[in-house]
């Protein structure tokens, strides 16, 4: 194995675009009654966090891809040829959950043709040893929870109101 690589971690979640609401508030005795505009869509992202291996300096890359649906192998095939666009060149060591679509042939097969790219898998039922699981925490119950557009508030998808961008990846450095 390559000793300059970039450690990924990937998952996938997915969310509704309904509004998750975690406080209101109604008289007594009045039970709360919340409204929304939006239909029951779903959408999942998968989010990539990767360190370098052996330059700390180089800092952590954070990537994102949006769909509506769900994940299939097809879909994570187009997620990782998207991150190969982005380490240009550079070795990759993509660490990852059980999820079937993860393992399947064809994912085991696409990958064996990727020199820049090796796959190893987290034990199972062991989200706290995925960083990206945290980021999900995150948008889901912070960032997502309110109903309210607020400027400066950079929630993904569905967030007060607004709709996900569609397939896209999106990343920062």
């Amino acid at each position: 194995m390559n000793t300059r690589a970039w450690i990924v971690f990937l998952d996938e979640s997915g969310v509704s675009l309904l509004p998750q609401i975690r406080r209101t508030y109604a008289p007594r005795g009045r039970t709360p009654l919340l409204r929304h505009r939006l239909n029951w869509k779903r959408a999942s992202m998968a989010g990539a966090l990767g360190y370098h291996s052996t330059d700390p300096g180089r800092g952590a890359r954070l990537c994102f891809h949006l769909k509506p649906g769900s994940y299939d192998t097809a879909g994570l095939i187009e997620v990782l040829e998207q991150m190969k666009a982005f380490y240009r060149g550079e070795n990759v060591v993509l660490v990852w959950d059980g999820l079937s679509a993860h393992w399947s042939r064809a994912m085991r097969a696409w990958a064996a043709e990727q020199d820049w790219l090796t796959l190893e898998r987290l034990p199972a039922y062991a989200p706290e040893l995925n960083p990206v699981e945290l980021l999900w925490s995150s948008l889901k119950k912070e960032q997502c929870s309110e109903p309210v557009d607020r400027p400066g508030v950079g929630c993904l998808v569905g967030c007060g109101g607004r709709a996900f961008p569609g397939d896209r990846l999106m990343v920062t450095e």
